[in-house]
């Protein structure tokens, strides 16, 4: 009973972390170099490594891989990450000589957050245990000396900064999209409407630094959660790995506990003893578990700041900010339904690309127009708004993608997934994936989606990507799109009837000025930086959407029976509805 709880005592020490400053080796770092934080390090790089060699059977010749196998690559160029915080005139060939004495460095990268920032990723594991063994604990009164080392490091030494007068050489990667009228003004430069898409999908997804920062977080997070589940997983999904995530968004996580050893084994006569106390539905062990975490990420999390523990809520979560990388954060850890979603809408924007371009087209449309917002509401969310992009798709005379239906049909045995009674199956491998012959522009289909939603019957139908068809509402919302996985659900039940009447009068809009020739063509007019918006520029601004609308038109190119009707509705409806 007393090593019970001695093992106990040290498994919750283990959790406290003190900011790791690199000064040279130390007495007291070799005494803290306890099993248990080792333990769960190989354990996690084990599980990691397995992962990666079965992941690499999920690569097609042409280089598409699974959602599965992207996280599994990423999370093991993670476990060979550190976080350095670091001096803003730090210079960067004396740091890069400085960390490669701990070993050889794949890639490394600076960043502003709070400070200046560094991510490096070593070769192999011994280049990160190698700068634990070397890192100093701060006798600070404050700051207790616990046995748990983070991967976040302050790096404080004066001999690697440049001096005052001089300027750092090195690039930051940018954590940030560009605000909106500079990219106005850098589509406004393009030559067509499809260079304009290609651009402004370019400027805003996540880069592939963006990406790294995303992974890395999550298995600083899982290096605490670790101390008391050492074979868990945190892995993100939502927009970070989907490929429609904008730089900025928000950091959604998932708390893994499959992975464990042992789950699926067959009955020997030995078992573990396995509690868990005053649980009484799944529910509440996972809001238990939650609890715990989120009161060590409270607690001794590295940056993390705002903890709010929100456990009542339909997917209890743990809600925080990730100061060092500059992201929200929501850890989830029963939430298997997202994690599918997202992996079928990854799975469609590898399909073709040029689904991402046009997701990402119409969200930054819809948040110029103040059709989304960050801000939770009536509006429409980016995921209706993609489900939406993704069904008009489906609609085309020639379809860009199949519906998930068909995508089920094609799945086999181990795509299998039934996830609390909903049947989350469809294939993972696009080898087996035939996709239709479909060769529109991305202009062409930009203005297709505008047309195709200007006239949708949204009072009687209802959005459903698993068939590809309109349905009959099932109930009375203004806007009906069917949960793909969970079909009872409404995902727009939040959306009133001002915010889909909005919706389609500016797809009204941006249908006839697609039409146009004035503004679909590059100005002539345009003069060194301060190019004349057209085309997509032009849809991104609200006041010149409305004079243009209002203005006596000049010569129009001839406009079928459809736009002509849309033309005659927009006379008769108030502009106050426009605004």
């Amino acid at each position: 009973m007393r090593s019970f709880c001695l093992f106990r005592i040290a498994m919750a020490s283990s959790l406290a972390m003190c900011r790791l400053h690199v000064m040279g080796r130390s007495s007291l770092v070799k005494c803290l170099q306890n099993g248990d934080t080792f333990l769960h390090r190989c354990v996690g790089t084990n599980v990691v490594a397995a992962q990666v060699k079965a992941s690499r059977k999920e690569e097609t010749e042409d280089g598409r891989k699974s959602l599965n196998a992207v996280q599994v690559e990423r999370q093991e160029q993670a476990e060979r990450s550190v976080l350095i915080s670091c001096h803003s005139r730090t210079n960067e060939r004396k740091f890069l000589k400085y960390f490669s004495r701990h070993g050889d460095i794949n890639k490394y990268f600076f960043y502003e957050s709070y400070g200046m920032y560094a991510v490096v990723e070593f070769a192999s594991q011994e280049g990160v245990a190698s700068l634990l063994e070397g890192a100093a604990i701060p006798s600070i009164d404050y700051e207790s000396v616990v046995p748990f080392k983070s991967r976040s490091f302050s790096l404080r030494n004066l001999g690697l900064a440049e001096s005052p007068n001089q300027q750092s050489g090195k690039l930051c990667q940018p954590q940030t999209t560009i605000p909106i009228n500079e990219l106005i003004k850098k589509l406004s430069k393009e030559q067509s409407i499809d260079q304009q898409i290609t651009s402004l999908t370019e400027a805003y997804q996540l880069t592939e630094e963006n990406i790294r920062l995303r992974f890395l977080v999550c298995s600083l997070l899982k290096d605490i959660a670790a101390a008391y589940f050492p074979e868990c997983t945190i892995r993100p999904f939502g927009s970070s790995v989907n490929g429609f995530g904008k730089l900025g968004c928000d950091l959604d996580m998932f708390l893994d506990l499959d992975g464990i050893s042992g789950r699926n084994m067959a009955k020997s006569g030995l078992s573990l003893e396995y509690q868990m106390k005053r649980a009484t539905s799944e529910r509440a062990v996972t809001q238990s578990i939650l609890s715990v975490i989120g009161e060590c990420v409270d607690q001794f999390g590295p940056g993390c700041v705002g903890v709010q523990k929100i456990l009542n809520a339909r997917c209890p979560l743990v809600r925080f900010a990730h100061q060092p990388s500059g992201f929200q954060c929501d850890l989830t850890a029963n939430n298997r339904v997202a994690m599918k979603s997202t992996e079928l809408l990854y799975l469609y924007g590898v399909l073709d690309p040029r689904v991402r371009c046009l997701v990402f087209t119409v969200r930054c449309w819809a948040r110029a127009h103040g059709i989304t917002s960050s801000i939770p509401g009536a509006w429409i969310t980016n995921f209706s708004l993609t489900v939406m992009v993704l069904f008009f798709l489906q609609r085309r005379s020639s379809p860009v993608i199949p519906t998930l239906d068909h995508l089920k049909e094609l799945a086999g045995p181990a795509d299998k997934s039934v996830i609390e009674g909903n049947d989350c199956t469809f294939v993972s491998d696009f080898s087996k994936i035939q996709v239709q012959s479909n060769e529109e522009t991305l202009e062409q289909l930009l203005c297709g989606f505008f047309e195709f939603y200007a006239t949708f019957p949204f009072s009687r139908m209802s959005i459903n990507i698993r068939k590809g068809k309109e349905q009959n509402k099932p109930e009375m919302n203004p806007l009906h799109i069917q949960n793909p996985f969970e079909t009872s659900l409404n995902v727009s039940k939040n959306v009133n009837t001002t915010q889909l009447e909005r919706f389609v009068a500016l797809c009204q809009e941006s249908s006839w000025l697609l039409q146009q020739s004035d503004t679909t063509t590059p100005s002539a007019s345009s003069q060194g930086d301060t190019p004349v918006p057209w085309g997509l520029a032009t849809l991104l601004l609200p006041s010149q959407v409305a004079g243009i609308k209002g203005r006596k038109k000049k010569k129009r190119e001839p406009a079928s029976e459809m736009i002509k009707s849309l033309l005659e509705s927009l006379k008769n409806k108030n502009p106050q509805n426009n605004s």
